[in-house]
């Protein structure tokens, strides 16, 4: 293995894992996701639903500081995590949106599966 090839796995393998703090509420016949993101662009994010799990990942680097750091509070690194959905979120009606630092994803709830209100007659 070339030396330049075992210089960079073994960076990866140094690489920070980050886990996002997430919120996770749910709102009449939706549920949204929102995770803190602040330095992560749209272009290094990856969305994806994989059977009954939502997986969220990327990457944050530290390219927007100049000189030297003296105090860094915000990781560098990869991120990733997954999240389980029940039978009630429709997997065709998911929308993503990340702003100001935060992603925000939408997760619908299937047509069948939202509350619904029964009326009641008389007579």
């Amino acid at each position: 293995m070339a030396e330049k090839e075992i210089q960079k796995r073994e960076q990866d393998n140094a690489r920070t894992r980050i886990r996002p703090r997430s919120v996770i509420c749910e709102q009449g016949d939706i549920v949204v996701l929102r995770m803190e993101m602040p330095g992560v662009e749209q272009k290094d994010l990856d969305i994806r639903i994989e059977e009954n799990e939502l997986h969220v990942s990327g990457t944050r680097s530290g390219k927007t500081e100049s000189g030297t750091a003296l105090v860094r509070e915000r990781l560098d690194g990869d991120f990733y995590r997954v999240f389980t959905l029940d039978d009630t979120i429709d997997r065709n009606r998911v929308e993503a949106n990340l702003k100001n630092g935060m992603l925000h994803v939408t997760l619908h709830m299937k047509e069948a599966e939202k509350p619904r209100t029964i009326e009641v007659k008389t007579g």
